[in-house]
């Protein structure tokens, strides 16, 4: 069985896929691969050592060799570029915006592929409730990005050349296997991607502390309440007591 070898790991998906028709699909389809090995050119990376697997609206792609660096800076802005490109030639029925996943590991080859948690963990990513979210909110917008926790602890924090960690908002992704898991999400073209919810937040609070329950009954100094009405049976003055008029 062959050793596991570390790679990048990008995951791209097309924004509203299923509810096209078929023609519609055909087109975008090969658009996405368009753009997508446009976007690998343009920053320099050899296509052709990209292992790549079909997801009919997405591909899951392991890039060896490649610095993650080079795909959070020139990758993703040449694959932003690729898609305004597009976008200006393109009709509202064949708009095509994508979100796109990045993330690293271990992976190992089968007979039928590709193997690893990192390949899952890039799949729950790219499908992570909050990144549709921005996405949808995001009407200007192409594309938008999330990186891992490791990601962005390793390469995006650091601010290296091409890429803005003030521009990245931190999120937490429930998705089948992955339970609270960190990561972070950018959308070219905006200072902050918009429509997310606060990550410490949650979702269903605890309910407080019932408040005290106001007794039925309860008798001071004589007066008697209940509910709402007041008895006066008695009172603590003693000697004798006068009410109107003199002595």
């Amino acid at each position: 069985m062959p050793d596991p070898s570390f790679h990048a790991i990008v995951v791209v998906d097309l924004e509203g896929f299923g509810r096209r028709t078929n023609l519609v699909q055909r087109a975008l389809r090969a658009a996405m691969y368009e753009v997508v090995r446009a976007a690998f050119a343009d920053a320099g990376i050899d296509a052709t050592a990209v292992v790549s697997e079909d997801r009919g609206d997405g591909i899951i792609m392991l890039v060896p060799g490649t610095p993650t660096l080079a795909l959070a800076g020139k990758f993703v802005r040449a694959l932003d570029a690729a898609l305004r490109e597009k976008a200006a030639l393109h009709s509202e029925s064949h708009r095509m915006r994508m979100r796109v996943a990045l993330h690293q590991g271990l992976c190992e080859p089968d007979a039928e592929g590709w193997i690893g948690e990192p390949i899952n963990t890039a799949a729950r990513l790219v499908d992570a409730a909050p990144l549709k979210q921005t996405l949808a909110t995001a009407q200007r917008a192409v594309m938008a990005l999330i990186v891992s926790g490791d990601i962005y602890r390793s390469v995006i924090r650091h601010d290296y050349r091409l890429v803005d960690s003030a521009e990245f908002a931190r999120v937490r992704v429930d998705a089948k296997e992955l339970t609270g898991e960190e990561a972070w999400i950018r959308v070219p073209g905006y200072a902050n991607p918009p429509g997310l919810a606060d990550p410490d937040r949650p979702e269903h609070p605890e309910p407080g502390p019932a408040p005290a329950a106001v007794p039925t009954h309860q008798t001071v100094n004589g007066i008697s309440f209940t509910g709402s009405s007041v008895h006066v049976a008695g009172d603590m003055i003693a000697g004798n007591k006068y009410a109107g008029g003199g002595r």
